[in-house]
This record gives structure tokens, sequence and C-alpha cells, in this order.
């Protein structure tokens, strides 16, 4: 199938999920929600994912000179990062339209420079490595905090999914620190005879160094704060159409939302974050218009940061707008 029959397909996915959900919902219904929404609470969302997406860009930022790629000013690492956010919120393919622009514009940042390529790639890749693996640990915490509900919803004993949530929180909180043993073990001098290999070395040489435990924590320090601004945006959007839920909601949420909204089958993540959240809001009693208009109003909060990150960093380059074409 050719990129364009399935950008085609994509947006035919995304908007038919988009429909089916808000005709579940009653789209009469949503817009009334929409429609009744408090500002006040619109603006604090808003405010929320700037600022989950500025802490974003100075993760990847330190995330990217650790590993040895372009070393680049805070003003081009966030411009960057919200050029991004407006490919992934017009792009098919979810999040990698925007991933593979800074992969690119990185890279040229030190076209010269030995291995620029492979840190810049790896930079990206294990800086939303890193959001997801926090958004899963505090995902597992808050279905943990929510057993009760949660169990009822799947019929399952609640004492046993509680301990199941917490063990797998705990797994992937200390999955990073078993990475070492795994990465030190790339032989770096064979590493230039296969591609594979040498993508490797930058991690192999990463995971070697006596920073890497201090580098690992700041990762997790600063993708727990990039998550609880997320869910905050989220919660407060849920806010502004009336929808009030304990923190704990909004904690387990986050993961099943987010990460749908992720998956290559849609455009911005439009209808598969909705349908997302409907189903994990649904739980707790929260009705299935107010949690698709709360999906919704974080589409638009990331359309709106899109816009203004263009309009308060600079728009892409031709060359790289041309470039981007292709994703």
């Amino acid at each position: 199938m050719s990129r364009p029959a399935k950008t085609l397909l994509r947006a035919a996915i995304g908007l038919a999920l988009l429909a089916a959900v808000l005709w579940l919902a009653e789209p009469a219904r949503v817009a009334q929600r929409l429609h009744g929404a408090h500002w006040p609470w619109l603006a604090a969302g808003l405010l929320a994912a700037i600022a989950s997406n500025l802490a974003s860009a100075l993760r990847w930022r330190s995330l990217a000179a650790w590993l040895g790629a372009a070393s680049v000013s805070v003003r081009d690492a966030c411009r960057w990062y919200f050029q991004a956010i407006g490919l992934n919120a017009l792009l098919p393919g979810a999040v990698l339209g925007g991933d593979v622009y800074r992969a690119l514009v990185l890279q040229r940042a030190a076209p010269d420079a030995p291995g620029s390529a492979a840190a810049a790639g790896w930079s990206v890749l294990l800086d939303r490595v890193s959001g997801v693996w926090m958004l899963c640990v505090i995902g597992a915490f808050g279905a943990a905090a929510c057993a009760r509900p949660l169990a009822a919803a799947v019929h399952m004993n609640a004492a046993l999914l509680a301990a199941l949530a917490l063990l797998a929180a705990v797994a992937l909180l200390a999955l990073p620190w078993a990475l070492p043993p795994v990465l030190r073990r790339v032989n770096t001098k064979g590493a230039a005879q296969g591609r594979f290999a040498r993508l490797l070395v930058p991690l192999a040489q990463a995971a070697g160094r006596p920073d890497f435990g201090q580098q690992m924590r700041w990762q997790a320090i600063v993708s727990a704060a990039v998550q609880i601004l997320s869910a905050a945006a989220l919660a407060c959007g849920a806010l502004a159409l009336g929808v009030q839920q304990p923190l704990a909601v909004w904690a387990f949420a986050i993961a099943p939302i987010f990460l749908m909204a992720a998956l290559p089958a849609s455009i911005g993540g439009w209808g598969t974050r909705e349908a997302a959240a409907a189903l994990a809001l649904a739980p707790f009693g929260v009705a299935t218009d107010a949690a698709v208009g709360a999906g919704m109003l974080y589409g638009l909060y990331a359309l709106a940061q899109g816009a203004l990150g263009a309009l308060a960093f600079g728009l892409p380059k031709a060359e790289k707008q041309e470039n981007c074409q292709g994703i």
C-alpha cells in the first residue's frame, strides 16, 4: 500500500472511530458540555499542558547532550519540541511525525560530529520511552489506588488487582537500573562491523558512564513532573465540563488515554483518545459525553500548543518543512 493510501486509511479510521464515539455519547450532549465549559478551568488546563511540554523539551535537551548529540540552547530545544507538537497534531501516525522531525533537526545542529545521527535518534527514542515508562508507572499506582471500582468493572478480586498493579509499578520503576549490565556487553570495538551494532554504541557508552544513575534519576523526576502536569491538564479540562474525580482516578486514566492517543491509527490521536477516555472513566461513573468532551479538550490543547509554539518559537525552515512532508 502506498504512503498516501496509508495516510487516507489512518485518517478514515480515526474519523470513523471519533464519529462512532460521538454517536454513542450523543453529539448534542457533547456539544452542550463543550458550550457550557468553564473558561478558568480551560485556561488552567492549557497552562498545565504547556508546562508539561516545556518540561519535556528540557528533558529531551538534557538527554541529547548526555548521549553526545548536539548541545543546543533551551530556546532551540523548546522551539523544535513545540514544532513537533504541531506536526503530531496534524500528521497521521500519532507521535511519529514529530519525533522524526526532532531527530532530523538535532542531527543537523552538528552534522559533522561523529555519531551525531545515532545519538540524535536515540535521544528522541529514549525521551519518548522515558515518558511512556513513567506514564505506565503512575498509571499502575493509580490502578492500585482505584482497585475497587476497576475490579468491579472487570469482575476481578479487588485485592488481587491492587497487588498486581503495585507489583507492575515496582517492576517498572526498577527496570532502568537493570539495563546497564545488558548494555555493557555490547562490544564497541566490534560494533563498526554491523549497522545495528553501531546504533547501539551511544547506549553502550552511556551505560558505562559513572553518571548513568544520576541521569536516570533526573529522567525519572522530570518524567514524573511531565505526567503529573499532563494529568492536571486532563483533569482541568474535565473540571471545565463539570467532572470531579479524585486524583487517583486521573493517575490511572492518563495511561490508557495517552497510550491510545499515541497509536499510529489516526491523525493526532483523534478518535482513539476519546474512545479511551470513555472506557477509562466509565468505571468511575463519568458520563460518556463528559469523558469524550474531556478527551477532545485535551486534543484541542495540543492544537493550541502547536499554533502557539509556531508563533512564539518560529516556524520550521522551508527545507525542513519539505523533509517533513514525507514523514
